[in-house]
């Protein structure tokens, strides 16, 4: 049997780019999950800081936060946002961005390589964004966390243990090292196979291409004897 296409994504929580580029990307794959010979496909999230000097409790909105952050006036800054809450709901997502509660999101990074291990990262990438952009929950802070990643199925204690002791930080710093190494310098951005690099957050329809074009090329290809970098 063919093995499953690897899709690594690198994102952020608090990017709201990266949640669509999300939702485009399961999309786009269940469309192609419906080929007769249907693409098999593995999917990691990996950490990227985009404000990594961000507080926990961040004094103020997202649009504030946005225009501080930007260096722009604030009513460009609720335009932009205004925008992105559009583009989201097209790909079928409601976006709050007014009860948005911006903050740090290493905490956040950690519990999703923590979910990893547990083999439940797909589901607590999914909590995570749908709290903080649909729900306006905080996702910066260990009693909050805890409580999102027993609605993702993972244990309260052990998740609790994992954030205290800081045991995933290692693994939250080896993929932001691993970004650093691609030059990867804005999410969302996927790397297909350790060979393509797809940066934003594309159509459903693009993945459904490339993920149908990668499964014929396995089909018919010897297999690669190196892996290439991705490409911008």
């Amino acid at each position: 049997m063919t093995d499953a296409i690897k899709i690594d994504v690198w994102s952020d929580i608090a990017c709201p780019w990266c949640y669509i580029g999300k939702r485009n990307l399961e999309n786009g794959l269940a469309a192609a999950s419906a080929d007769d010979d249907a693409p098999v496909v593995e999917v990691t999230y990996h950490s990227f800081e985009l404000s990594p000097d961000t507080p926990v409790d961040f004094e103020g909105t997202s649009t504030e936060f946005l225009a501080r952050h930007k260096g722009i006036p604030l009513d460009q800054a609720r335009q932009m946002n205004d925008r992105v809450t559009g583009i989201a709901a097209d790909a079928g997502l409601s976006y709050h961005m007014d009860d948005v509660q911006h903050t740090n999101t290493v905490k956040a990074h950690e519990l999703l390589h923590f979910a990893k291990a547990q083999g439940r990262q797909l589901e607590m990438a999914e909590r995570l964004m749908s709290a903080y952009f649909s729900e306006g929950r905080h996702v910066g802070r260990v009693d909050d966390l805890v409580a999102l990643a027993t609605d993702a199925g993972l244990d309260a204690d052990a998740t609790r243990e994992a954030l205290e002791t800081e045991r995933y930080l290692p693994h939250v710093r080896a993929d932001q090292e691993q970004a650093a190494a691609y030059g990867i310098n804005g999410v969302p951005f996927f790397v297909i196979d350790g060979k393509y690099g797809v940066s934003g957050a594309q159509p459903a329809e693009a993945f459904t291409q490339i993920a149908r074009q990668v499964w014929a090329e396995r089909g018919s290809a010897q297999p690669a004897t190196e892996e290439a970098a991705p490409v911008a």
